[in-house]
């Protein structure tokens, strides 16, 4: 009977506890995390922060699930250290493991940039349950949140706040809102349909400091300008978790580097999720650490399936405005582009081919299509005869099928 363990119970780890318990129904499963809370849907933070669902709404499996399923839980139990000679791991209350097969799905850590008074009460990240019941908690008595950075998790915990009657100014590097998602025309309405909600944006500032006494009262912006605010949040971006790996002497770059089976250089050890570094790529998105958790599973418990790499699509899950941004935007027009604007209805649609074949796309402010879209960028076909077409409103999906 083999040993499996499982360090991180995000959505690699439990995809692959899972799939690990159907191929062997007798292997011990043993899954460890820091959190005290079973596997959840981090993506529906914003509607916890909103006071609209609860805990246990967003929870996927139960203590009752791993019970049944015969997976040991290890909750609040983080593993810190571990032996691979011996193939064993250490707890950080210095209890030993061995394992046959070993998973390092740790995910990743929210990315705080050193900014002067981040220690200051008020100031958060979002990333754990427990990051989130604070910030619901916090909000109770703050009028207006500043948000540090106008990516995705951001701008949909701004609207979460906004939907609480708390005013939310962005404060964003770029030039633009949404700079991995939109190009310049799109985001300019974006960025209008927002403001009209009741957001406000400070574009290509940067936070020279946090102000306030032990509480937030605001940011200085290195310009010079003074935004006020009883919350901060600090939605940066995230980096691997890669303490483990590398205190065990795993290869990393910016991740756990593995191969197509999800294997670590080192023998019965994989790597999925956040964490790991895939063809020299981290996706940090929830589709792709979920099917690198299932493949690992399946891999860990004998298969032998590929794993080829995720088509990167995201959605801004704000109520009122329809985004999906897939692939290559193609901001710097390095290829051949078909664009339709409809400034006055906030629509803005655009697909990017190479060799008549789409491979990115914006989709503002419509959903028709876009699954069939995204499916044409996927399974890359050719549509040399209908590309100067697609954008169009009467235009038939059900010829890219």
């Amino acid at each position: 009977m083999k040993r499996y363990l499982i360090i991180g119970n995000g959505v690699a780890g439990a995809r692959a506890a899972i799939k690990i318990r159907e191929i062997d129904p007798k292997g011990e499963i043993h899954v460890f995390t820091d959190e005290a809370y079973p596997f959840y849907y981090r993506v529906r933070f914003p509607e916890f922060i909103a006071k609209e669902i609860t805990v246990k709404d967003i929870t996927i499996h139960s203590l009752e699930y791993y019970q049944e399923k015969k997976i040991y839980l290890h909750l609040e139990e983080a593993i810190t250290n571990g032996n691979i000679d011996r193939k064993e791991v250490i707890s950080d209350s210095g209890k030993i493991y061995n394992f046959d097969i070993l998973l390092i799905a740790t995910g990743g850590n929210a990315f705080v940039p050193q900014i002067k008074g981040v220690e200051k009460k008020g100031v958060f990240t979002l990333r754990k349950m427990k990051d989130a019941i604070r910030m619901k908690e916090f909000a109770d008595n703050v009028k207006q949140a500043i948000l540090i950075g106008g990516g995705l998790v951001g701008l949909e915990t701004g609207w979460a706040l906004l939907r609480r009657g708390i005013k939310v100014a962005v404060i964003e590097h770029n030039l633009r809102i949404l700079p991995r998602q939109m190009d310049e025309e799109g985001a300019k309405i974006l960025q209008s349909k927002m403001e009209a909600m009741g957001f406000s944006f400070f574009l290509n500032a940067q936070t020279e400091a946090i102000i306030g006494g032990d509480n937030v009262e605001g940011i200085i912006l290195k310009d010079g300008r003074l935004v006020d605010g009883e919350m901060v949040i600090i939605s940066a971006g995230v980096r691997p978790n890669i303490d483990l790996a590398k205190s065990m002497g795993i290869k990393v770059n910016n991740g756990i580097i593995v191969n197509d089976l999800l294997e670590t250089e080192k023998e019965d050890i994989f790597a999925a999720g956040d964490v790991a570094e895939h063809r020299g790529r981290c996706y940090g998105i929830w589709p792709a650490a979920q099917r690198q958790g299932e493949i690992a599973g399946i891999n860990m418990a004998g298969g032998n399936i590929i794993y080829g790499g995720t088509v990167v699509s995201n959605k801004l899950k704000i109520l009122g405005i329809d985004l999906t941004s897939s692939g290559e935007i193609d901001v710097e027009n390095k290829y051949e582009h078909k664009i339709k604007v409809d400034s006055k209805r906030g629509i803005y649609k655009k697909i990017v081919l190479r060799d008549d074949k789409i491979i990115g796309c914006i989709l503002l402010g419509e959903k028709k299509g876009d699954s069939d879209i995204l499916n044409a960028i996927e399974k890359q076909i050719n549509v040399r005869e209908v590309k100067d077409f697609i954008l169009e409103e009467n235009f038939d999906f059900n010829i890219l099928k």
